[in-house]
């Protein structure tokens, strides 16, 4: 069982939610605005939220980005009725885990759910490394020679992803698994985004590393040597 935070401000649906996430053995708490979600954050210890984007006052996104400015690492599944892709790159830079669309079967949020707590219950490293690059992943905190790197909770788990991976390519299907959590309900195209995003921050910081794409599979990360 694990302790679900919903934040939805329309009553039925709120109500929906719940009853779909009970009905799976998880405690539930929901609220209707993010100053709310944000006090109940603080109040009590959560394993994962569904967060409606379109709240008063604050929206989704604000409220996602404030719970990783405290701290909060649990899983953060933005619930939509906004498909765009700007819109769905906007949600995952403020931190979220994940993207669902309204409409959408709460089978569908459920198992959501469960993917991204079964990810979190195995595990990862700490520290990963390649070459210069560092990524603390308990503190969510990557850094080049000792300097921070900037990057966003994203763009972190994709240079994770992929150093973990490193030497072997690998495809787009498996990032979208492992760093959206589906392969199937986000265009492939937005792991060439982020790719690209990583990419420039690494040479910015003049990192001995390099994304390299693999003509028919996807990328690979490798140390470059230095001269």
């Amino acid at each position: 069982m694990a302790n679900i935070l919903v934040v939805e401000d329309d009553p039925e649906m709120g109500a929906l939610v719940e009853r779909g996430l009970v009905g799976e053995g998880h405690a539930v708490t929901v609220v209707s605005n993010g100053v709310a979600a944000l006090v109940e954050a603080r109040a009590q210890p959560f394993d994962a939220a569904a967060i409606d984007v379109m709240l008063p006052e604050m929206t989704g996104f604000e409220v996602c980005r404030r719970l990783r400015e405290m701290g909060e690492d649990f899983p953060v599944v933005l619930v939509t009725a906004r498909d765009a892709v700007d819109d769905r790159v906007f949600g995952l830079d403020s931190g979220a885990d994940d993207y669902l669309t309204k409409p959408f079967a709460i089978a569908e949020l459920n198992a959501r759910i469960r993917a991204h707590l079964r990810r979190r219950a195995a595990g990862t490293a700490t520290v990963v490394e390649a070459g210069t690059v560092r990524l603390d992943t308990a503190a969510v905190r990557a850094t080049v020679r000792g300097r921070d790197l900037p990057l966003s909770v994203k763009e972190f788990s994709l240079l994770r992803f992929l150093i973990q991976g490193s030497p072997a390519a690998r495809t787009r299907a498996e990032a979208l698994e492992e760093v959206w959590g589906s392969a199937e309900h986000f265009d492939p195209t937005i792991v060439d985004q982020y790719v690209s995003y990583v990419r420039k921050k690494l040479q910015a910081a003049d990192a001995d590393v390099a994304i390299r794409t693999v003509r028919g599979v996807g990328y690979a990360l490798e140390v470059v040597p230095t001269a």
